[in-house]
């Protein structure tokens, strides 16, 4: 991959990469085994996105198995994910313009499988994770792809599997009927249906799944996998293929060593991946600023603040105060869900009661205006992501998911939210959820639960999408209120 440029302007023209020099695209499938990396340059700004982009669905597949969702509740939530952040349509019938859609498309999906796969190969666990999520989203997408495109990507490549040979199909004959026929129990069915097949003849080892069933025939340490099955030797032969790649990868990493642009890039890609949670920076431009009153912030945090903020604004209420980190975490927080800086002094001015006018103005009132980018550097200070409150110090206050013993995370829950339809019973989900190292899914849960007559189980924020921020938890509630 060229090194990525600081700045280019980016019309419809400057995507060359989508031809090759005779003038066939680049990317002629829906499919696509990632052996040839991009070499098109492209901006910092778009290495970092897409791979932000992509890494949003890969969580979300580890996030359905944590949550054991079937593999059609799964391939459902990943399709709508896909087409909202990483779409990737099928060919068109011969219109240039859906091409350059097209090839834009799985441009974008070629270069976010080599960012991340440059985020993720740095160790064993990262590895296995990133091949794991990666082969589901590579199946999903093969299952719903087109009958002829699928076809058409897999005569284009060199797949390691050979044709069982006539000879090998007579002598098997009747164990290869009895296992794959299933029509009429004539004779001349048979035979025809026999002499049209194909099997491919692969070492058991590369089809476990097929072996597991024993769907299969199995013969001197050969598989033979009919036709129509073919699907787990191609997903096989991506895995494989994924693994060997990730490892060189790896082997090649010091070379990035010295480019300071794309290393915290990486770090914080992978930093997301460790703790589950994609590492978007929620954006909060489809809400409207400004509309809360400090006095309706008891009410909202009541009905509508997620576990982490919910805790903070009790331990406020009580102590009539917060600790500096507590304090900055909380009021940005208030400040992206609509608090004006007007609103948020007369908040912390009254939350601060045990101390004077004088204290709080010199102590308190600058940090205030700091947090709205009205003194100091004045820079637009965001509210921290589910990965930073993840993986924040334990000195700071972070995730109570992550922080909390069990038994203080039971008590905080049925605490907070058993006035919103949460009990007792939900909360060996929750912890299981929890200690499976799964925070962000057990916060989706609760969100779930205490929105149970909006939100069907496993529908998460809507479409399947977990939380992965404060505030977008936050803002979904109210909006569904």
């Amino acid at each position: 991959m060229h090194r990525a440029r600081e700045r280019r302007n980016v019309s419809k023209g400057d995507y060359n990469v989508s031809k090759d020099n005779d003038g066939a695209s680049t990317y002629p499938h829906r499919l696509n085994f990632y052996d040839r990396p991009p070499m098109s340059d492209v901006t910092v700004e778009e290495f970092e996105t897409s791979a932000l982009d992509r890494l949003r669905v890969l969580t979300e597949i580890e996030s359905s198995a944590a949550r054991n969702r079937t593999w059609d509740e799964t391939k459902r939530v990943i399709d709508s994910l896909c087409k909202k952040h990483l779409p990737l349509g099928p060919n068109p019938p011969n219109l240039k313009d859906e091409q350059w859609i097209r090839d834009t498309e799985r441009r974008k999906d070629h270069l976010s499988h080599f960012v991340l796969r440059l985020a993720f190969c740095r160790s064993e666990d990262l590895r296995r994770r990133f091949v794991k999520a990666e082969t589901t989203l590579f199946r999903i997408r093969y299952e719903t792809d087109l009958v002829d495109d699928r076809y058409q990507f897999l005569d284009s490549r060199q797949l390691d599997r050979t044709v069982a040979s006539e000879e090998e199909k007579k002598e098997y004959k009747e164990d290869l009927i009895s296992l794959h026929f299933s029509g009429p129990e004539d004779n001349t069915t048979k035979e025809l249906w026999f002499k049209a097949a194909r099997f491919y003849k692969v070492r058991w080892t590369r089809v476990p799944d097929l072996v597991e069933r024993r769907s299969i025939l199995l013969k001197g340490g050969w598989a033979y996998v009919p036709e129509n099955a073919q699907a787990s030797i191609i997903y096989d032969e991506f895995e494989t293929r994924l693994v060997k790649a990730l490892e060189v990868t790896n082997r090649a990493l010091p070379r990035l060593d010295e480019d300071t642009r794309l290393l915290p890039i990486l770090e914080n890609l992978s930093k997301g991946f460790v703790a589950g949670v994609s590492s978007e920076v929620y954006d909060p431009s489809n809400q409207s600023n400004g509309d809360i009153k400090a006095e309706m912030v008891d009410e909202l945090a009541r009905q509508h603040f997620p576990l982490c903020m919910r805790t903070l604004h009790e331990n406020l209420r009580r102590d009539s105060h917060l600790k500096h980190f507590g304090r900055l975490n909380y009021g940005l927080f208030l400040k992206v869900l609509g608090l004006s800086i007007e609103e948020a002094v007369v908040f912390w001015r009254k939350a601060f009661n045990k101390m004077t006018d004088d204290k709080f103005n010199k102590e308190h009132k600058y940090n205030i205006r700091h947090s709205y980018g009205l003194e100091g550097k004045r820079a637009n200070y965001p509210a921290k992501s589910c990965v930073q409150l993840l993986t924040c110090a334990p000195s700071e206050p972070g995730c109570p998911y992550r922080q909390y013993s069990p038994e203080n995370l039971s008590s905080a829950l049925l605490q907070y939210y058993s006035g919103q339809g949460l009990t007792s019973a939900d909360l060996p989900e929750i912890l299981g959820t929890v200690k499976g190292g799964h925070c962000h899914v057990a916060c989706t849960r609760v969100f779930e639960i205490t929105h149970g007559k909006r939100v069907k189980r496993g529908e998460g924020m809507g479409e399947g999408e977990s939380v992965t921020h404060p505030n977008q938890y936050a803002a979904k509630s109210i909006e569904m209120s």
